[in-house]
């Protein structure tokens, strides 16, 4: 299962530690703004970079700036989740209460 390579580690094992923090920092300085939120047309502040793609324990994949993103937590822990677990992308609405056209 793709979790097996958290078991038994802390955050810092798994990454987490200083440099990791230091590049969030970094990270969301450059690209503050949630990426879903943008494409439904708000704007709400970042706070989480998320990696697009699961890593796994990939130090490759984890390090790779291609593969961030900026999201709120709302987003992190809801949408972004359960695109995850499902495999599937769930549409974007815009303001509107219509799906937009994004990439996301």
């Amino acid at each position: 299962m793709a979790k097996e390579w958290r078991t038994g580690k802390n955050s810092a094992q798994r990454g987490y530690g200083y440099k990791w923090r230091k590049e969030r920092a970094r990270w969301l300085k450059e690209h503050p703004l949630c990426v879903y939120c943008n494409a439904q047309g708000r704007i709400t502040p970042a706070t989480v970079v998320d990696h697009i793609k699961p890593h796994n324990g990939d130090q490759k994949l984890f390090w790779s700036r291609s593969n961030w993103q900026s999201l709120c937590k709302l987003h992190h822990d809801s949408t972004k989740q359960h695109e995850e677990q499902t495999g599937k992308r769930r549409p974007v609405i815009g303001l509107d209460g219509y799906p937009v056209n994004s990439d996301i």
